[in-house]
């Protein structure tokens, strides 16, 4: 009987081994996942530089220690918020590109939309405010190298079926990018940025124009 008991206890704390570290994990993500969303509303609300720490962890339940064990501190937090939104931000640019009737409208379409998310209260808050001045250079953040390398392919396989000059792609991608970001930024800094919207895609897309191939094929 003994020895059945010991067995038992055995096979107990080998479970207890296996399934403890995967539940931390889970737990971890799961707070984590609080955090962000949290992060977001009052980021967005309040902006980074306001918003309380304490009353962000005490609105999930949980402590500043959670924040700091997941994201090191306040601006982890933010550059965790930042690199969400802004790969929600591809996703939402990729999904109206899609749309388009050939893969070069579809090219402008994505940086229009792009440009054209400066106006959502988050983005231009988190993302175009707040990121840069705290996170510093946007181009250097990973979520934009991605954007980057994506434009990149884009414009490779443009060239590659004539439709664009036969240019450096990482320079012209890396030029794309840029001045898209670029006019979202000032969208979001604008005090009319209804206004500023439309003046920034038509340029935009104007200067986009120059890639194109002097008779692309039909």
């Amino acid at each position: 009987m003994h020895g059945v008991c010991q067995t038992k206890y055995a096979m107990h704390v080998k479970r207890e081994r296996f399934v403890t570290p995967r539940r931390r994990i889970e737990t971890m993500e799961e707070n984590r996942a609080k955090l962000i969303a949290a992060a977001r509303q009052a980021f967005a609300v309040k902006g980074f530089a306001a918003a309380s720490m304490d009353e962000l962890t005490a609105a999930v339940g949980l402590t500043r220690g959670a924040l700091y064990h997941n994201f090191g501190d306040k601006t982890g937090l933010l550059a965790a918020v930042v690199a969400q939104l802004d790969g929600e931000m591809a996703l939402r640019a990729q999904a109206v590109g899609a749309t388009a009737p050939n893969a070069w409208e579809g090219l402008l379409a994505e940086a229009s939309a792009y440009i054209e998310m400066a106006l959502d209260p988050q983005v231009r808050r988190i993302v175009l405010l707040d990121g840069p001045a705290f996170l510093g250079d946007p181009s250097r953040w990973p979520s934009q190298n991605a954007c980057l390398e994506m434009t990149k392919q884009a414009v490779a396989q443009l060239i590659a079926s004539g439709v664009v000059k036969p240019v450096d792609s990482e320079a012209a991608a890396r030029l794309l990018c840029g001045a898209a970001l670029n006019a979202a930024l000032w969208v979001a800094a604008s005090d009319q940025p209804d206004l500023v919207l439309p003046k920034a895609i038509a340029a935009f897309r104007l200067m986009a124009t120059g890639l194109l191939a002097e008779t692309p094929p039909s």
